[in-house]
């Protein structure tokens, strides 16, 4: 058997030979849920860096108002506490509730959930990262309007350290909510009235004292995730709270802002999809 040389060879035959093997490209690994979520809302707090001081003095201010109207109404003891946790609590829905339902809507109409779609990140983390963005722009003016209702009416401060809890959880809760309503409505428009309206409930569900409503009115106010938050932040300002109770409270906070951020993402892959 004799060997041909390469040199006698046509050109097409050696460089059909040497030719290199093309392989498919592999795709890079899909993103983490951790790591997408960090950057998520690392983005979503600088984007919203230059409305933060109007939305804290909106969010604050509103509550404070509140307060100072009730004041005149209600003395002290449990009503004082309802009024002071209630207005306290106001502030996170005016935040993760209503403009997050905002935003979502018009981030829907506008076409920006394409954008997030093209990106590797999981569903919840764009969901979650823009909660938690809104959320935290909440936990100043808590603070301060907790802080405020204390001295107002006379109530100890010794344990608002409780806040640390009633925040995030209560945070989670109402944002999650807010996210679903923006990402499930047809039109920027009707996501803007939801979230309005949430809020709205809030309002007069979580301030009013309880004892002074009727009972279906009560039977709504436990259907809303805000209630327990309230309730866990009132509880504090007895002289001797009942842990337990606060302690169940904030359990179910954190159970119902599991499963409205579930929601919300589920309503986000929805929305994205079409």
């Amino acid at each position: 058997m004799s060997v041909v040389p390469a040199e006698v060879l046509p050109a097409g035959a050696r460089a059909a030979d040497e030719s290199p093997v093309t392989r498919a490209a592999e795709l890079a690994p899909a993103a983490r849920l951790w790591p997408s979520l960090c950057a998520v809302y690392r983005a979503q707090l600088s984007r919203a860096r230059v409305a933060r001081i109007p939305l804290l003095f909106v969010a604050t201010f509103q509550s404070v108002g509140i307060m100072i109207l009730m004041r005149g109404v209600v003395d002290g003891g449990d009503e004082a506490r309802a009024v002071v946790a209630g207005s306290s609590v106001l502030v996170v829905a005016f935040v993760a509730l209503n403009l997050l339902a905002q935003y979502f809507g018009q981030l829907r109409a506008s076409g920006g959930l394409d954008h997030y779609a093209t990106l590797p990140v999981p569903p919840a983390a764009v969901v979650l990262g823009a909660a938690g963005a809104y959320a935290s722009f909440t936990a100043p003016g808590t603070v301060v309007t907790a802080v405020f209702g204390c001295v107002l009416f006379g109530l100890p401060m010794t344990h608002l350290w409780v806040l640390l809890a009633v925040i995030p959880l209560a945070g989670a809760a109402l944002a999650g909510l807010g996210a679903a309503l923006g990402l499930l409505a047809p039109r920027p428009e009707l996501a803007t009235v939801l979230g309005q309206l949430g809020m709205s409930a809030a309002l007069l569900l979580g301030v009013l004292p309880a004892e002074r409503m009727p009972e279906v009115v009560r039977l709504a106010r436990d259907l809303l995730p805000s209630t327990y938050g309230v309730e866990a932040l009132a509880r504090t300002f007895g002289e001797r709270p009942d842990w337990a109770f606060v302690l169940g409270d904030l359990a179910v906070c954190g159970v119902v802002g599991v499963v409205s951020l579930a929601v919300a993402t589920w309503a986000y892959r929805r929305a994205a999809v079409r």
